[in-house]
């Protein structure tokens, strides 16, 4: 009788092995409102990838500060964050413990917009206009940067304090130019017609190139639940190579999920990152460590963080399947 109760066990944690679901949601943190940088997390979601590696996994909304500190605190596994906004809490005597385990998109599409009208087809072109700036020490040193290279006189530029979140209005205000995703207000800009000049980062420099966005893990999760981490990015994986075969349809679940967003501009700005999610890397998530040093090493180089930061540190290739 023993015997057979025991065995009766045996077979029972053996089944539950077997494509058992965690044991509590991982929490995956967004860095903003939903958009198609997040589209392969819905898709996951909507198609059952999460499902199928026995995963229970919960999307959460930002937090009102920053998803960067949320992660690196514990309160969430996973969360949303970018290259440079990692760059300060690594710097530090005392770094957050976060890890870049996926890069959502392959290169930094961001850059300067404006109205063709102005008339700032070169870097040099921004002095004498305004520029919508945040007032961060790193974005304004991109911006001196690329201005300065090209001959221009940075002290010239009216740097206006103002965190735009409709860059289309924006642009038919007093502001000349805008920091912009491409393909986010990019694609808002098409939508509404405006002829404008963009201004591409990763055209000035290799160190401009850097990571934007990433997925980043707490430390100490990763280092306790490996193989859960890697089931993560397995399903995510299958999630952002859906959207980029499917981008009228990965648009389309990720709207279902987010019905107040417009069809039209998800479906433009999904054909845009069909191109940029892996663009020329053959596995979805894959990180350069050459660039992403050289990102970090031109940051110090300039006094923007108060110490060096290691190479291949902050990032790593390891969870991807």
């Amino acid at each position: 009788m023993k015997k057979k109760l025991m065995g009766i066990l045996v077979l029972g944690l053996l089944l539950t092995g077997c494509g058992a679901k965690s044991s509590k949601p991982v929490r995956i943190v967004l860095d903003w409102t939903p958009n198609t940088n997040h589209t392969g997390l819905y898709v996951a979601q909507e198609k059952g990838f999460f499902k199928a590696q026995g995963l229970e996994v919960e999307i959460v909304q930002p937090p009102e500060g920053s998803t960067t500190s949320l992660i690196g605190a514990g309160g969430a596994e996973f969360g949303i964050s970018f290259q440079d906004t990692m760059a300060p809490a690594l710097a530090s005597e005392h770094p957050l413990p976060i890890t870049a385990v996926a890069a959502l998109i392959q290169h930094n599409t961001s850059g300067i917009v404006s109205l063709k009208e102005k008339g700032i087809d070169a870097p040099r072109k921004m002095a004498g206009h305004t520029y919508a700036t945040w007032d961060s020490p790193i974005e304004q040193a991109i911006i001196r940067k690329i201005v300065t290279d090209d001959g221009g006189n940075y002290e010239d530029i009216k740097m206006v304090p103002n965190t735009v979140t409709d860059v289309v209005s924006a642009l038919q205000t007093d502001i000349d130019a805008v920091w912009i995703f491409k393909a986010w207000d990019g694609m808002a800009i098409q939508q509404a017609g405006l002829d404008t000049h963009f201004l591409n980062f990763a055209d000035y420099g290799q160190e401009l190139d850097f990571y934007s966005p990433v997925l980043i893990a707490n430390n100490g999760y990763l280092e306790e639940n490996g193989q859960e981490a890697k089931k993560v990015l397995k399903a995510l994986e299958e999630g952002y190579e859906f959207a980029i075969e499917n981008p009228d349809e990965a648009a389309e679940i990720l709207v279902k999920h987010v019905p107040e967003l417009d069809l039209d501009l998800i479906k433009a700005s999904q054909h845009f990152l069909e191109k940029e999610y892996k663009a020329e890397v053959t596995k979805w998530g894959t990180f350069d460590g050459a660039r992403w040093n050289q990102f970090y090493a031109w940051l110090y180089d300039n006094q923007l963080i108060d110490m060096p930061i290691a190479e291949n540190v902050g990032f790593t290739n390891d969870y991807l399947n």
